[in-house]
């Protein structure tokens, strides 16, 4: 499950003085392996500095090229975006987990009408999404707001307006800025008020099938709860949060002592005894289990697990749904037993 296979880095191109896009080739025989739908992501492993590091990134290109294209924004240093920025050469090559992630479109014959709402490096997944929109139905239709400090910092820009011209009919783009007054932009960050002013000026007319949110958690939610207000449906708007708040639920009672834990990975059972105060995927990776995981924040979705017998409790999620807690999976990664034993299945899921 937790497989990573070589991929040769293909071109790297600057996108803002903070941001690169990195494309990979994708040999033949990994051409299935590596088919991806739009708004997945793929998990990067290196080793830096003696230690190993995994990261998920969104995939911007459209499932209908012959590559895999990734934008990796430098945010760390001395972890991984900043050796992307300032080491990693085309050539180089990347150890990389196969496409996976929940926060897809996938096209139809129908025709549908799209508005996506993004910040920053959020628009990765966004870029897929919107090419795939376009080029399954002539009579798609995308809107798109996106937010950043100004048109210097603003990650496939080039790429964007290009997708406009392109598709004058089909494709609109409002841009803001949050700190700078520029041509063709609005100003400020996405908030309540630029939600309204596209939907209830621009696109008045338009009722939409479905809505994308992808960036800041507060983003997401200043987003979700004025759709809400204007009367749409929750399971039309899906996201995918880049950032998230560190908050934390309140340990219960009964986390002290030990618990017996038995892990399924790629169809091996091992057994073992870990504190209840542990976090699963913790005292998972400390026994030498190669279970899948990449953020390790639960942000992404690599480390979702069947519960088989006992119980856990999560300390964060943005990525199950209540139904899907409640048939028993978790985020490892966020998880803490709360029973005497627990019996995790990271293939059944």
């Amino acid at each position: 499950m937790a497989d990573f296979y070589s991929l040769n880095v293909q071109s790297i191109k600057k996108l803002t003085p903070s941001s690169v896009a990195i494309s990979f080739d994708i040999p033949k025989d990994l051409a299935q392996t590596f088919a991806f739908e739009a708004g997945q992501y793929i998990t990067i492993k290196k080793e830096i500095k003696g230690k190993e590091l995994r990261r998920a990134y969104s995939i911007s290109s459209s499932p209908k090229s012959n590559r895999i294209t990734i934008g990796v924004k430098k945010v760390d240093r001395g972890g991984f975006s900043d050796y992307a920025h300032s080491k990693l050469a085309v050539g180089d090559t990347l150890e990389v987990m196969p496409p996976e992630g929940r926060f897809i479109f996938k096209p139809s014959d129908e025709t549908k009408h799209i508005a996506a709402f993004a910040a920053g490096s959020g628009i990765t997944p966004i870029m897929s999404i919107a090419k795939t929109v376009l080029d399954s139905n002539p009579k798609n239709t995308f809107v798109l707001v996106y937010g950043n400090k100004s048109y210097e910092e603003t990650m496939f820009y080039t790429d964007l307006v290009n997708l406009q011209l392109a598709n004058s009919n089909r494709f609109f783009i409002y841009f803001t800025n949050s700190q700078a007054i520029e041509e063709d932009s609005l100003v400020g960050r996405i908030n309540a008020a630029t939600v309204n002013y596209t939907l209830k000026n621009k696109h008045e007319n338009q009722i939409f099938d479905a809505f994308y949110l992808c960036g800041p958690e507060q983003m997401i939610k200043t987003v979700t709860d004025t759709l809400v207000e204007q009367g749409i449906s929750k399971d039309k708007v899906h996201f995918e949060l880049f950032t998230a708040t560190e908050k934390k639920e309140a340990l219960p009672l009964n986390t002290e002592g030990e618990a017996k834990i038995e892990v399924v990975v790629d169809d091996e059972t091992f057994s073992f005894s870990m504190d209840k105060k542990m976090l699963v995927l913790d005292a998972v990776l400390k026994e030498n289990i190669d279970a899948p995981y990449s953020c390790q924040g639960g942000v992404c979705s690599s480390c979702i697990a069947r519960v088989k017998e006992g119980q856990a409790i999560m300390e964060k999620n943005q990525i199950l749904t209540d139904g899907e807690i409640a048939e028993g999976l978790i985020l490892t990664c966020q998880a803490r037993p709360t029973t005497s034993i627990l019996k995790v299945d990271y293939d059944d899921v």
